[in-house]
């Protein structure tokens, strides 16, 4: 098994919304605001090579949507995903598989894309199949008004009509073990409706993919939970459990959305679960 990192293209949140009730003099000492108090933010997917599939979890915003859009969200780098894919010789269309953590636009606007003369959509990878599970996609397709915004029908219906849509089933417990992508899945619904963690076991290592779980190494103390979560209540709760666990076993948290960490390792602490070791995606792949 390889393990590739895909930048799929860097913008910027509200700080505020990114950190909730937690002050400013708090999350600013890690996340530091610029004049307008947008934050720094990644979309930084990963690819997974093994055998005959090539996996990729997560495909960011894409680059459909009008400038308007963009204009709300300030990319800045010059990253893509087909940037990134060629870097380590690959292309879209080599991509067997697309396993989205959930469908907010951040996380699944790359699935989709343009047909040739944009009358319409079509999916972004012609050979591959695009993962997710029947609670979320009904949660995404028959959205909350809280959430509106983040699902956008054209991110999601192309997938189904695609006829490339697979659905993983949901486990009774909060760990789907061995799933048929061959890795554990862990599912959280506090920021929303069965979003999916997957754990990689690579090299006697277990990778945690973190998707919204833990965005950034500033949501590291239990209370930092974003504004955008459904159930922040849940949200706490499902971080102490996961946080518990990667310090008991040593995991290594890929984080998809802190523009300037990759990868850090987590300890117990007097003030709680902290910040062990940061690692590049060099260091550990």
């Amino acid at each position: 098994m390889n393990l590739y990192p895909i930048n799929s293209g860097n913008f910027k949140l509200d700080g505020g919304a990114m950190f909730g009730v937690v002050p400013k003099s708090l999350w600013q000492k890690t996340n530091p605001a610029d004049s307008h108090n947008m934050i720094d933010i990644a979309a930084r997917c990963l690819l997974i090579e093994d055998e005959n599939r090539l996996l990729l979890i997560d495909t960011g915003m894409g680059n459909k949507q009008s400038e308007k859009f963009f204009g709300y969200y300030h990319l800045w780098g010059n990253d893509s995903i087909d940037k990134s894919l060629a870097k380590y010789g690959f292309h879209r269309s080599d991509i067997t598989d697309v396993f989205m953590t959930h469908l907010h636009f951040d996380h699944c606007g790359g699935s989709v894309q343009w047909n040739n003369d944009k009358t319409g959509y079509e999916v972004a990878f012609k050979n591959a199949r695009f993962w997710t599970n029947k609670n979320h996609w009904q949660w995404a397709t028959q959205p909350n008004k809280r959430e509106r915004a983040s699902f956008l029908k054209e991110n999601i219906i192309p997938m189904e009509a695609s006829g490339q849509l697979q659905f993983l089933k949901t486990p009774e417990s909060d760990i789907l073990k061995n799933s048929e992508l061959g890795f554990d899945i862990f599912f959280a619904n506090g920021h929303t409706e069965k979003q999916m963690i997957p754990m990689i076991n690579y090299k006697g290592k277990t990778i945690c993919f973190m998707a919204d779980l833990l965005p950034t190494v500033g949501h590291l103390p239990l209370p930092f939970v974003m504004g955008y979560d459904t159930r922040p209540l849940l949200t706490l709760d499902e971080k102490e459990r996961f946080l518990t666990l990667a310090a008991d076993h040593n995991y290594y948290l890929f984080l998809e959305h802190d523009a300037h960490n990759e990868i850090i390792t987590v300890k117990h602490t007097e003030k709680g679960i902290r910040l062990n070791t940061t690692f590049t995606c060099n260091d550990i792949f």
